[in-house]
């Protein structure tokens, strides 16, 4: 369902014809979680997402990624407030407007990694794994 939502001077939306690409591949290409990241790779992925941007005024500020099947798994990808626009509240805005979003708010398991933004994702209910010896990767 798409869904644009404003606090103020902020809006979140699910509009992907808002989207900058390159201001996204530009963020993500040097983050520490998708370094190099080629922009094929970068479309391909938000391809198969739903796709959240955070727009002060009119330019893109920040986005986050769901990769999900729409009943009972979500994972959170992506998330990024450019560090300019860091320390203003926007990335709450953001996880607050994607959780309570209508395709997510009821989903049994809520997935994201992260390195450093801990506190920020705990305010909204997310833990540590509860039986983590369940879990495997490759």
């Amino acid at each position: 369902m798409f869904i644009e939502r404003s606090f103020g001077d902020v809006t979140i939306s699910t509009d992907e014809s808002r989207l900058d690409y390159i201001f996204i591949h530009n963020y993500l290409k040097n983050s520490y979680w998708t370094p190099n990241l080629p922009y094929g790779d970068l479309i391909k992925k938000m391809k198969h997402s739903v796709n959240f941007g955070v727009y002060l005024q009119d330019q893109q500020i920040g986005y986050a990624r769901i990769v999900t099947d729409f009943s009972v798994f979500a994972y959170l990808a992506d998330v990024f407030i450019s560090p300019i626009h860091q320390g203003n509240g926007y990335s709450k805005m953001l996880i607050k407007t994607i959780i309570e979003h209508d395709d997510f708010k009821e989903m049994n398991r809520f997935f994201l990694r992260t390195e450093d933004a801990q506190g920020l994702y705990k305010q909204f209910g997310f833990k540590p794994l509860s039986n983590p010896e369940m879990m495997m990767e490759r």
